[in-house]
């Protein structure tokens, strides 16, 4: 299974409409976050705070998911190497015997 594809998952390719999904559900969670913190009966400076609080936890997010993937891949592609290895000793011992 190939990586480069920009929808792969360890499962296999993502549909079409969960992508979709994925871009409506944040873009709505953004927006309602953001509607929330307009409304909310309070003075300016609690409704920037706020604001920044909430842009700052995205972006946590955001690095926080792209380093559990990195991570992720990171200990895909060393078992990989340990597999390749290991099969490369078995075929040499195989030769051996």
């Amino acid at each position: 299974m190939s990586s480069n594809h920009p929808h792969m998952t360890a499962a296999g390719p993502n549909t079409g409409a969960w992508v979709t999904f994925t871009y409506i559900q944040f873009a709505v969670a953004i927006g309602m976050s953001a509607i929330g913190i307009w409304v909310i009966p309070v003075d300016l400076t609690v409704k920037g705070y706020l604001a920044m609080g909430f842009l700052f936890a995205v972006s946590a997010t955001f690095t926080l998911a792209k380093t559990v993937r990195d991570e992720h891949e990171a200990r895909r592609m060393a078992n990989r190497l340990d597999e390749a290895r290991a099969e490369k000793l078995l075929m040499e011992v195989g030769r051996a015997g």
